[in-house]
């Protein structure tokens, strides 16, 4: 007797549900796909006991007919594919032809449906994937499914469903992510004869997505509208201090799909790189609309992941709208003009070439006021080393850093300034640390590099895997003004380091970037771990809290705060600053009401 057996049909496509219907929330958003797929403007979702005993999904669509009704329910039966090139140009939601039979399968299931050409509709119950009873019936135009008693028939599938809320709950997020993708359609979600959520059509899509995240996120949301040769990003982002623990805020759309695609969720970090602390998610919706051949859908049963023809092109592209738009946000809200053109806001500056230097005791850096030329300044002078680009364009023509007046310092840890709308609070270590981390950062555009020889090289002894990480960063150190050499075995040594950390010791700075990476790794790839180093250089070279500054130095600071590319936050992702507007003041005051 042959070992190998084909399966019965409902075997299969019991196996077939265990791909596509995890829990009930699986059941509801496949329907939910047909229901759109069909052209319905006005669907119900109905669900008793978190979709245990019920899920019952009514649209307005085009319906089917009898003979249509029939087929629907047979595995592979389908009206959206035909040949391999439309399998590799999808359009639709939904397109294998699997859900209805796969969810039959494993339920007691209902289908209704009527075709406007219709004169009667059709009904069709199935019991554990076999058909018990077809009838005509009257019913409206488009489609009714009921399910009942999900996983019935296989109880070791049932008794992993969580608790009656939490399946409900993934219901609930099920539906709301579906909703925010077509705020054109009109979605109402019931629970035990109760409505818990109403959907309306709305005119701007703003509107519906606030509905899903909360009003109070409104006016936090910054507008994505970027298109490049064959692909469009529209959508919002949060500013960065709006950021949640998890990335349940996080919603990605790819040709009206919802998917938890990685690629995508990465570059959306990426372009949020140094604006938010670890362990900080976005809240965002994109919308990604590539022609239907270059992203592939078919790549993960519950259809939930994609795969791009082109990865390495839209992933930079959503990098590039992400960073640009939240550059352009972050800007004082008290500066009314726009910011601009991007050639401007970068840090041009060049800092003074120095002869070697003495090691000297770890200690504050120094920042130069110059009033004249950088080259002029007499070393006794110093004050601080934030060297003074040559020409400085300014951002705003009204209004910026620089036009804050300085009222002092608290605790000579916050700088307190004065603009017209009223209180604005500089950290003045944060500031400092964005300051030096884009003057370090600029040198990968081409920019000189600027160094300080130390008189006396300094060596640094690794373990093996330090030695082996440092030698991989070694080319892309040097480009910062860090020069360092192999000196047998896993021994190094220090020769020069950037001009901005003149004051600092290089073996704590070295020892710290290298245990960084050995936690981090290069997951990301060399760019993002050297980024990794920079951002500890800053912190190595930037002025303390505690550390008493005069106005002199404060004005300098937001001199140069000004110059930076992302102003509001420091490399680690903190604020830079916050503002009190006047009538807050006043209200505390009880000055007014």
């Amino acid at each position: 007797m042959s070992k190998i057996k084909i399966l019965p049909e409902i075997l299969s496509n019991k196996i077939a549900a265990g791909e596509v219907v995890e829990r009930p929330a699986s059941v509801v958003k496949e329907l939910l796909e047909n229901a759109l797929d069909a052209g319905s403007k006005k669907i119900i979702i109905e669900i008793e006991q978190g979709g245990r005993s019920l899920i019952r999904i009514s649209d307005n669509g085009t319906g089917m007919n009898y003979d249509d009704a029939l087929l629907s329910i047979e595995r592979y039966a389908t009206s959206k594919i035909f040949n391999d090139s439309d399998l590799f140009a999808i359009k639709t939601l939904g397109f294998r032809g699997e859900a209805l039979p796969s969810i039959a399968s494993v339920s007691r299931f209902q289908l209704i449906t009527r075709d406007e050409n219709s004169q009667t509709g059709t009904s069709i119950f199935i019991d554990g994937g076999k058909i018990t009873k077809v009838t005509k019936t009257g019913a409206p135009t488009g489609t009714m499914v009921t399910i009942r008693q999900l996983f019935y028939n296989t109880p070791a599938r049932r008794k992993f469903l969580k608790t009656i809320n939490t399946e409900m709950s993934h219901v609930a997020d099920t539906v709301a992510r579906i909703a925010m993708s077509r705020y054109d359609v009109t979605f109402k979600l019931l629970h035990n004869n109760k409505q818990l959520k109403n959907w309306p059509v709305v005119q701007n899509p703003l509107d519906r997505a606030v509905d899903v995240l909360g009003s109070n996120i409104k006016n936090d949301l910054h507008k994505i509208a970027d298109s490049g040769a064959d692909s469009i990003l529209t959508g919002w982002i949060s500013a960065p201090g709006i950021a949640r623990s998890t990335a349940r805020g996080t919603y990605l759309f790819v040709n009206g799909r919802f998917v938890r695609d990685r690629m995508v969720q990465h570059a959306l970090f990426k372009g949020y790189a140094g604006r938010l602390m670890k362990g900080q998610f976005p809240v965002a919706v994109l919308f990604l609309k590539i022609p239907f051949d270059q992203v592939d859908i078919n790549v993960h049963p519950a259809k939930a992941e994609v795969k791009f023809a082109e990865q390495t092109r839209i992933h930079d592209a959503i990098v590039k709208s992400v960073s640009q738009t939240l550059n352009l946000a972050e800007r004082p809200r008290w500066a009314e003009a726009s910011p601009l053109s991007a050639k401007d806001s970068h840090i041009s500056g060049i800092e003074p070439e120095y002869g070697y230097i003495k090691k000297k005791e770890h200690s504050s850096p120094k920042i130069f006021i110059d009033k004249e030329n950088v080259s002029s300044i007499n070393r006794k002078d110093e004050i601080f080393s934030i060297p003074q680009k040559a020409e400085q364009s300014p951002l705003w023509a009204k209004s910026s850093f620089r036009d804050l007046r300085i009222i002092g310092q608290l605790h000579n840890t916050f700088i307190l300034c004065e603009s017209d709308e009223g209180l604005v609070i500089l950290d003045q270590h944060a500031v400092h640390e964005r300051i030096v981390f884009e003057k370090l950062k600029v040198r990968a555009k081409g920019l000189p590099t600027v160094s300080q020889k130390l008189l006396i090289p300094e060596t640094i002894d690794l373990s093996y895997s330090e030695a082996a990480i440092l030698t991989r960063i070694l080319p892309e150190l040097q480009k910062f003004g860090l020069e360092i050499e192999p000196f047998g075995g896993n021994t190094f040594v220090v020769k020069a380091i950037p001009s901005l950390l003149a004051d600092r010791e290089a073996q704590p700075l070295i020892i710290e970037m290298v245990e960084k990476l050995a936690e981090t790794g290069f997951t990301s790839g060399v760019s993002d771990a050297v980024d990794e180093c920079l951002i500890i250089m800053a912190c190595h070279g930037s002025i303390r809290a505690k550390q008493r500054l005069s106005d002199e130095q404060i004005q300098r600071l937001l001199d140069q705060l000004d110059e930076c590319e992302n102003p509001s936050c420091c490399p680690h992702g903190r604020p830079t600053w916050l503002s009190r507007p006047i009538k807050t003041l006043e209200k505390s005051f009880k000055r007014i009401l």
